[in-house]
């Protein structure tokens, strides 16, 4: 029988680290940060999947634009016309959005950077809609970018006789590198006497051995770990030598600590991922499944002769409860992975078997390692 066990099977690795990693893969800079923007626009060219009428801020936006590119929206459209426009706008096709993106440290005026868009109004679809210059604001208010361009939905959403298909999401889209970069965030690049580096994930054996290469490189002192994840480094003052410095830090090579023991469970796919350092302690495991099935038979039950009764449906139902026999499989101390996943197979687990046996061996203080459900 095809075991439809949905493990990640990570035992390939030898006991060490295979080779060793750059600097640059390990860690992150802390002067070359992103920092989050915000901006509010305007979406036009839908094909009438908009915000309509009943939006007032979507109205306001219309008709702020229209008079700042001169057109009065209130005034007689001629000489001629005595009357006034109601002030309301039928505005099938555009769309007030939330514009989102992240400004890269040490991003220059100039450099494109992506733009996410969603709406907040009614509008059903963003397909086929244009954004108009929409000014991007970081947390202090000041603008850092404008973003406008031609947005790339990819989601299709149709109905029609009753049936309806949906294929992604056709409200929320992005523009690669539809945003220009118009300000530069100040950073301590080239003003600190130190460099500070900061480890993706935080790990004292990771951050004890970059510092160790970087010393024993450049010579002692020059890096110090400030913690498991910052870590301080003194550079030259001149800023050509202090990029070509760094560069040769990003570059050398370090063997990282082994991450800890975890296991990853994604409830909606099935999907587990088991770390090769994973262990568990002596525990005897057993999973079954109860299945209870009922059939369900309409017969017709028709009178005798002469009995002046009459003919009804009448409908049966069989009820039948089925456990199977599974065998318990037994984990002896410091069991590996491999061990692990040979039991599991051996009882046909499923994944979502598998998920189940792992979230008991957790709770039994069995399992020696951090399980994260997604």
């Amino acid at each position: 029988m095809k075991i439809l066990l949905s493990v990640l099977l990570l035992w390939a690795l030898p006991l060490q680290w295979a080779h060793a990693d750059r600097v640059k893969d390990l860690t992150n800079m802390a002067a070359m940060r992103s920092n989050q923007l915000i901006g509010f626009g305007l979406v036009v060219g839908l094909q009438g999947t908009g915000d309509g009428a009943d939006l007032a801020y979507t109205n306001q936006s219309i008709k702020t634009l229209l008079s700042r590119l001169g057109v009065n929206p209130e005034g007689p459209v001629s000489d001629f016309e005595t009357t006034t426009s109601t002030g309301k706008f039928e505005v099938k096709n555009a769309a007030a959005v939330m514009v989102t993106a992240d400004l890269p440290g040490m991003a220059k005026p100039g450099q494109r950077i992506d733009i996410n868009i969603s709406a907040i109004g009614k509008s059903t679809s963003l397909r086929g809609g244009t954004l108009l210059l929409t000014s991007m604001r970081g947390v202090d208010g000041e603008i850092y970018a404008l973003a406008q361009g031609q947005l790339m939905a990819t989601g299709v959403d149709a109905g029609a006789a009753g049936s309806r298909v949906s294929v992604g999401v056709t409200t929320a889209t992005r523009i690669p590198g539809g945003a220009s970069v118009e300000k530069t965030v100040d950073n301590p690049f080239d003003k600190s006497d130190n460099v500070l580096l900061n480890v993706r994930e935080s790990d004292f054996t990771t951050a004890s051995a970059i510092v160790k290469a970087i010393n024993d490189k450049f010579g002692a002192d020059v890096a110090q770990a400030l913690d498991g994840v910052s870590i301080q480094i003194r550079a030259p003052m001149d800023i050509s030598q202090r990029v070509s410095f760094i560069s040769m830090v990003e570059n050398l090579d370090v063997l990282p600590g082994e991450p800890a023991a975890r296991v990853v469970v994604n409830a909606r796919t099935g999907t587990v991922v088991i770390s090769r350092n994973v262990r568990v302690t002596a525990a005897a495991v057993t999973h079954g499944a109860i299945t209870v099935s009922v059939a369900a038979t309409n017969e017709i039950s028709q009178p005798g002769a002469f009995s002046q009764g009459q003919t009804a449906a009448v409908q049966n139902a069989a009820i039948a409860v089925t456990e199977p026999n599974k065998p318990m499989f037994l984990f002896q101390p410091g069991v590996d992975l491999r061990q692990i996943v040979d039991a599991v197979n051996q009882v046909g687990a499923t994944p979502s078997a598998l998920i189940a046996i792992l979230e008991a061996l957790k709770s039994a203080g069995s399992l020696r390692a951090e399980l994260l459900v997604i």
